[in-house]
C-alpha cells in the first residue's frame, strides 16, 4: 500500500473517532426540571433516620421529573405521583399512613401531562420514558404513555411486580400505578445505556435504593454535563454518609452514591439530587441548554 494511501486511511479513522467522541456536543438537547408537586413539611429524620439529632429539621421536598428535548425525540425521566392524588385526594388512592406523613401537595397542573403541555408538548410527543425505579412518586403516571418506549433496568421490572415484603408493607409500591402498563413496549436494560447512541442521554445503573434503580447523565452541546441522581441520592446529606431510608441494600446504595460522586468530580458534571429542598429552590422549574 502506498504511503499516501496509508496516510489517507489513518486520517479518515482519526476523523471518524473524533466525530464519535465529540458527537454529544454536536447534539442540541435541552432539559427542563419539573416537579410533581411537593412532599411535606415533615421531619427529615423520617427519610434519613441516621441523621444526627442536632441536624433535625422539617423539610419540604420536590418530586423531581425531567423533560428532555432531543432531536430524535422527547425523553421523560420519571412521571411523578399519580394523577389520582391531586388536589387533596391522596387518601382515596394511597394508604393513609403515606398521605399523613408525606403530606403531598400536588395540583392537577403539576402532573406530567400538564407539565408537558405547559412547555408546548403532549404525551404523544414523548418517544421515550425512563423510569428510575418503581416507587409511587416516580412511576405514578407511566400509564399516560402507552405509545412510548419505556426504559427500565430489567431487575426493576421484577422489583415492581414482586417487591420485597418490607417495601410492600411500606406502601412505596402502588401497583395500580402500572397494572395497565404490563404490555407496554419495554426496553429492559442491564447496566448503563446510551439512549440515542450519541452520548447525549445515558441511563446510569445505580442500584441500592431499589434493586434496579437508575440515574441519568446528560451531555449538552456547550460541554456541560449533568448527572441526575434521582433516588440514588435524595439530598446533600446522603453524600455525607447518611443513607436514604427504605433501601434494598445500604452497601449497594453507597457504592452507587460513590460512583455518581466520582463521575461528577472526574467529568466536572453538575450533580442534581432527587429530593433536595434547597437545590430545587435555586435551580428547579427551568430549562437548561
Amino acid at each position: 500500500m502506498k504511503k499516501s494511501t496509508i496516510f489517507a486511511v489513518i486520517l479518515g479513522l482519526a476523523c471518524a473517532m473524533g466525530a464519535s467522541v465529540g458527537s454529544a456536543h454536536n447534539t442540541n438537547i435541552k432539559a427542563y426540571w419539573a416537579a410533581s408537586g411537593i412532599f411535606g413539611p415533615f421531619p427529615i429524620r423520617g427519610l434519613i433516620p441516621s441523621l444526627p439529632e442536632d441536624r433535625a429539621r422539617d423539610i419540604t421536598i420536590p418530586i423531581s421529573m425531567w423533560i428532555i428535548d432531543h432531536p430524535k425525540g422527547v425523553v421523560v425521566f420519571d412521571t411523578g405521583n399519580n394523577i389520582a392524588i391531586s388536589d387533596g385526594n391522596c387518601k382515596t388512592y394511597w394508604v393513609p399512613g403515606n398521605c399523613d406523613f408525606l403530606k403531598p401537595s400536588q395540583r392537577r397542573a403539576d402532573v406530567i401531562d400538564m407539565q408537558l403541555k405547559k412547555l408546548g408538548y403532549s404525551v404523544n410527543d414523548v418517544k421515550v420514558v425512563v423510569t428510575s425505579h418503581s416507587h409511587l412518586d416516580h412511576i405514578g403516571n407511566i400509564e399516560m404513555f402507552p405509545n412510548a418506549l419505556h426504559i427500565l433496568q430489567k431487575r426493576e421490572l421484577y422489583q415492581a411486580w414482586w417487591p420485597e415484603k418490607f417495601q410492600r408493607g411500606s406502601g412505596a409500591h402502588v401497583m395500580a400505578d402500572y397494572d395497565n402498563a404490563r404490555d407496554f413496549n419495554y426496553l429492559a436494560i442491564d447496566g448503563d445505556f446510551d439512549i440515542y447512541g450519541d452520548g447525549a442521554i445515558t441511563v446510569l445503573d445505580a442500584p441500592g435504593h431499589t434493586l434496579g434503580n437508575s440515574s441519568l447523565k446528560l451531555k449538552f452541546r456547550n460541554g456541560d454535563t449533568f448527572i441526575i441522581a434521582q433516588d440514588a441520592l435524595w439530598m446533600r446529606e446522603n453524600l455525607e454518609g447518611y443513607p436514604a431510608g427504605l433501601n434494598f441494600s445500604v452497601k449497594t446504595y453507597f457504592e452507587s452514591a460513590d460512583r455518581l460522586k466520582a463521575m461528577s468530580d472526574l467529568e466536572g458534571a453538575e450533580l442534581f439530587f432527587g429530593h433536595d429542598e434547597q437545590q430545587w429552590k435555586e435551580k428547579g422549574d427551568r430549562w437548561y441548554k
